[in-house]
């Protein structure tokens, strides 16, 4: 494994520059950073810092270090390093002699500055996505410290072990050649062999000293294995599982799994060298053991720590990266049709490069359903099995890309939908789609199983509105993906949390969501007129199963009418900010009667199942008072012959002696309609190719009636605001001439 001197090498000029500005004082030679650093890094110099013979081990140590570097140049004949290395051997000694506790302190200091700028390597290239990413660049950076510590303490366990295999090494040959001596007593005295003795007994004190010390370090590390897992697991992967279901109704987040993919292969393969590790500590313990061995009496449970931590992290790492959804432009995930194709995707958040074993997902439907006859069951049809497969978009990651299933209900036996205990109507069901697999890598197996988020099966078209509110209201108020009866007992929702879910709704279909003055508007509508809507809650029935007052469909319908409306017919002005939309008549008032004549506005109908456009200008009568006219609102039905910004180009108002007038001229607040409008108009048709007709265009005109404007004396009367009531222009849709018959 990289050490972190060869991290930081790698890093660019301004990293290195800091590096460099670091060793400027000699206290620790660049160059024994540089040949030393595993075995640097391996050593404990903070606890020396505050321990004196400690950092006198530790000192000697580092001159051994040196002296061996210093050999191996004079074989190589690097006659400039060794010169160098003597230089530095004397200089060391001559400083740190006294106050070896002081090296500690420096190369500690050292290590420390050399990891704040691997941090700050990190935190640079976080790219801001929010308001809220100083936090979570924090966040990351704390994670990314306790990976990178993680490793390195592997790292040292590593070569720790090494130095415990050469100290056994030493101490077995030792110990048989002083039984070979033993045999031979001619050639020594019993003195000779009792010498040999204590030295070996004093060898396996260090020895037995050492493999405890060992055991206890390796036990810390699993323990800040375990806790950064618990990070991973209980946090930043709820987090994101969190994210998911808000992006899946339309929340404008991201929930790439890039980073916690990097974070749970980090940790794996530190967990995968622990447990090789182990595996080499039971050889070692079989060589050379003796009563008492911790290698023996603790071994045991530190194997069954580590495979019980690995085989959590792999379960975790288990998870639904794409969400099943039908075709991907309907946008709407979580809803599925029966005998209508889906797809979705399970990944796998560790990656295993090197893995020979054929990882085969299946997939099934309602492993654990609700009790109750009537609760519909299904089949899943397509190819229901499939490997795990490289995805080389993700350098290397496992996933098993599903994408031609399809559901079919069973029929059913006894019973039927009025027998069903739970009382569900079909767009309230839940059913869960699981995912179950098997791994095995590096003698370790692991069963694995995952499923998505609740799905909501619908039989006809007719049901999708119904079924898509269901998805919305479980996904905005429940993080329990497995509460099949959510709809049993609906909670209400509050305003805070549904306003945010509406403007989702229109930002995922078009490029702009709601702003607060038209969420203010739809509040009104649910609550009425209120100071503060933060506390208001809107139940399940009243947002989608109640009618409107005065009206044939629920609040929900109407509102996805306008959706359907915009994405089809009014997208490009939707989000070019020139429709206000909702907005009440009240309002619509307060905003005209003080701007010039000719402003107007655009706003949807309230009375429109399928949805409605509108709109309605000011115009300024002789004694001043300002008068509102509003047309019949447009339809799917108009707007699929003629765009609204060719209506508002052309629309004419007939007046007496049938002159007409176009009384719109800016759009509100102040914006002249050309200006606004230009770019959407159509262009003028060229004329047939056989000349035999007349060019013609789409126009639409109001009749002003005969009342619309009073006499001066009548308006002088009138103490109040005036307002029209709404202009029918959809019967006066004219073919006008536009240009003379053309010769033959």
């Amino acid at each position: 494994m990289m050490s972190q001197w060869e991290l930081l090498k790698q890093l660019d000029t301004k990293y290195l520059e800091q590096l460099d500005e670091l060793y400027q004082n000699e206290a620790l030679p660049m160059d024994i950073r540089e040949y030393l650093a595993h075995w640097i890094e391996a050593q404990h110099w903070e606890q020396a810092a505050t321990s004196y013979s400690q950092a006198t081990i530790l000192y000697q140590n580092l001159l051994e270090q040196i002296n061996n570097q210093y050999s191996r140049f004079m074989q190589e004949k690097a006659f400039v390093s060794q010169h160098n290395f003597k230089k530095y051997r004397q200089n060391i000694q001559a400083v740190y002699g006294e106050d070896p506790v002081q090296l500690a302190k420096y190369v500690a200091a050292y290590l420390k500055e050399e990891g704040k700028i691997l941090a700050k390597v990190v935190v640079d290239q976080q790219a801001p996505v929010g308001k809220n990413q100083p936090m979570e660049s924090e966040k990351q950076q704390d994670i990314e410290q306790k990976m990178m510590h993680l490793k390195s303490s592997a790292q040292m366990c590593e070569q720790e072990s090494t130095f415990l295999e050469e100290q056994q090494d030493e101490f077995d040959f030792k110990f048989k050649t002083h039984q070979v001596r033993r045999q031979e007593t001619s050639n020594y005295n019993d003195a000779q062999l009792t010498e040999d003795w204590k030295t070996l007994q004093i060898m396996l004190n260090k020895l037995d000293s050492s493999r405890n010390s060992f055991i206890d370090k390796f036990s810390e590390l699993l323990t800040k294995a375990e806790k950064l897992l618990d990070i991973l697991v209980s946090e930043e992967l709820v987090d994101w599982k969190i994210r998911q279901q808000k992006a899946c109704i339309g929340a404008p987040i991201t929930v790439s799994l890039d980073q916690l993919e990097n974070w749970f292969t980090v940790e794996a393969e530190c967990l995968f060298q622990l447990k090789r590790l182990l595996k080499k500590l039971e050889e070692l313990g079989k060589k050379v053991t003796y009563e008492n061995d911790p290698f023996k009496t603790k071994i045991p449970a530190l194997k069954e720590r580590t495979i019980k931590l690995l085989s959590s992290l792999i379960k975790s790492a288990f998870v639904v990266e794409n969400q099943p959804c039908m075709a991907p432009q309907t946008k709407m995930p979580l809803l599925l049709k029966t005998s209508t194709q889906f797809t979705v995707k399970p990944r796998l958040l560790v990656k295993l490069p090197e893995l020979n074993h054929l990882m085969k997902v299946r997939a099934c439907i309602d492993k654990n359903p609700p009790n109750g006859k009537g609760y519909r069951r299904f089949n899943i049809l397509g190819t229901i099995s499939k490997a795990m497969n490289m995805d080389e978009l993700r350098h290397g990651g496992l996933c098993a890309d599903f994408r031609h299933l399809q559901l079919k209900e069973q029929k059913s036996g006894i019973g039927g939908k009025g027998s069903n205990e739970v009382s569900l109507i079909v767009t309230e069901e839940l059913h869960i789609i699981s995912f179950e697999t098997e791994l095995h890598w590096q003698e370790l197996v692991v069963k694995l199983e995952t499923s998505t988020l609740p799905v909501v099966v619908i039989s006809n078209a007719s049901q999708l509105l119904s079924g898509w509110a269901s998805v919305l209201w479980y996904n905005m108020l429940c993080n329990d993906p497995k509460h099949l009866l959510f709809f049993s007992n609906t909670p209400a929702a509050p305003w805070h949390q549904l306003s945010d879910a509406l403007s989702w709704q229109f930002e995922s279909n078009t490029k702009r969501g709601l702003d607060s003055d038209q969420l203010s508007m739809l509040a009104e509508k649910l609550f009425g007129p209120q100071q503060n809507y933060a506390d208001s809650s809107i139940s399940w029935a009243r947002f989608c199963k109640e009618n409107l007052p005065k009206q044939n469909f629920s609040f929900w319908i109407w509102l996805q009418g306008i959706l359907e409306l915009i994405k089809r017919y009014l997208e490009d002005i939707w989000n070019a900010g020139h429709i206000i939309g909702f907005l009440s008549k009240q309002r619509e008032k307060i905003l005209l009667k003080t701007k010039p004549t000719g402003t107007f506005l655009l706003r949807f109908s309230e009375s429109y199942r399928d949805g409605g456009i509108t709109f309605s200008w000011v115009e300024h009568l002789p004694n001043g008072k300002p008068k509102i006219h509003s047309v019949e609102p447009y339809t799917k039905t108009h707007l699929s012959n003629i765009s609204l910004s060719d209506i508002i180009h052309n629309y004419n108002m007939i007046a007496d002696e049938n002159v007409p007038e176009h009384p719109l001229l800016y759009l509100y607040p102040n914006i002249p309609k050309d200006e606004a409008f230009g770019h959407y108009y159509t262009n003028s048709e060229p004329g047939l190719m056989n000349h035999k007709y007349l060019k013609t265009k789409l126009i639409v005109v109001s009749e002003r009636p005969p009342t619309a404007v009073p006499s001066t004396e009548r308006l002088e009367s009138l103490d109040m605001d005036l307002y029209d009531f709404p202009l029918s222009d959809s019967d006066l849709i004219q073919l006008l001439e536009t240009s003379d018959l053309n010769q033959p």
